[in-house]
């Protein structure tokens, strides 16, 4: 089973991490405006970048990334 995105848990299908960061009523269609605006400083954590050799099993790839 997948891990949950939001929260220490295994995914339970839930949606919320589909929800806009705006408007929780919607669902997100990746408009950006959570990340363009006013303010100086935005950011965005990346915790993983699986490349499509990982899933094939090759971990060449990833130990070049670390």
């Amino acid at each position: 089973m997948k891990k949950c995105v939001l929260y220490d848990r295994e995914c339970i299908e839930c949606g919320e991490c589909d929800r806009c960061d705006l408007d929780p009523n919607k669902i997100c269609d990746n408009c950006m405006k959570c990340i363009n605006g006013d303010d100086k400083y935005r950011s965005l954590y990346i915790d993983e970048v699986i490349v499509e050799q990982e899933k094939k099993g090759d971990s060449s790839l990833k130990n070049q990334l670390n």
